[in-house]
């Protein structure tokens, strides 16, 4: 089981919500990556998709989790249903990521970072 986390949305640093603030509590920030990805903007939210073309990529944070169970258990309810936990490569890191499974369409963001829409 993965012990990093690899962040695009309201995870990172800097965004003000309760669970924000649980993973930069209970999570080491490791730095800034990239994920082969798409990213869509839903409004509040972003969402991510496996890549379809090679060059797409999805710029976010890296954090390591010391005690990844209890701490992605409560990630999980907070990702909800519409987003799905599995397991990238960013860079030579092995990381949980939620992907976007949801029916709704969000527009694509080209620069592949959220906080750059």
């Amino acid at each position: 089981m993965p012990e990093h986390l690899f962040v695009y949305g309201t995870l990172r640093r800097g965004c003000d919500n309760q669970f924000a603030r649980l993973l930069s509590e209970r999570g080491k920030f490791i730095g800034e990556g990239w994920v082969s990805g798409r990213l869509y903007d839903f409004g509040s939210y972003p969402g991510a998709s496996r890549a379809e073309q090679p060059n797409e990529s999805i710029l976010g944070e890296i954090f390591h989790l010391a005690e990844p169970g209890t701490l992605l258990a409560a990630l999980d309810e907070y990702e909800g249903p519409e987003f799905e936990r599995a397991i990238v490569m960013a860079g030579a890191l092995e990381c949980w990521i939620y992907w976007y499974v949801g029916s709704d369409a969000g527009r694509p963001i080209a620069s592949g970072d959220w906080f750059n829409r």
